[in-house]
């Protein structure tokens, strides 16, 4: 009950912090009806509202996974962290399906099946954000164009 109340009071405080950050973004006469402003401004007030929801409705007695569980969590943040700092100099494409597949092994360790999520989310993703969305990613980075 206690730790759901912190995690509650935690999440509201960063979405506040969130939204105080939203203000000092400064916006072009042109710009998105929902633009660079008010998209953190949803974002936050609907952090704050879960926040709030966990810290005034907390379980009774919420269990905590074992220490093998806060393992895996670390490990893929460590994961997360390594594919931040690799995007620049290898790309999007090569990134992107290590850590799809690391991120799978650890969910489900069967590695065939994990090394063909990373390679097809790897794509799909690429696939989305460049076509779909029209953001342009490196596909191999500077590393392998020299």
């Amino acid at each position: 009950m206690t730790s759901d109340r912190l995690l509650g009071l935690g999440t509201i405080t960063i979405a506040l912090a969130y939204i105080a950050g939203a203000t000092q973004i400064q916006i072009g006469f042109l710009s998105d009806p929902v633009g660079s402003r008010t998209f953190p401004y949803i974002v936050g007030g609907v952090a704050a509202i879960c926040g709030a929801y966990i810290a005034f409705r907390p379980d009774q007695d919420p269990s905590w996974p074992n220490s093998r569980t806060f393992l895996r969590i670390g490990l893929a943040l460590i994961v997360m962290y390594v594919f931040t700092q690799t995007l620049k100099p290898f790309g999007f494409l090569i990134p992107a399906a290590i850590a799809s597949a690391a991120l799978s092994y650890l969910i489900s360790p069967r590695p065939m099946m994990a090394i063909a999520a990373g390679i097809g989310l790897s794509l799909g993703l690429f696939a989305i954000f460049n076509f779909g969305l029209g953001l342009s990613l490196s596909p191999f980075g500077r590393y392998f164009s020299g």
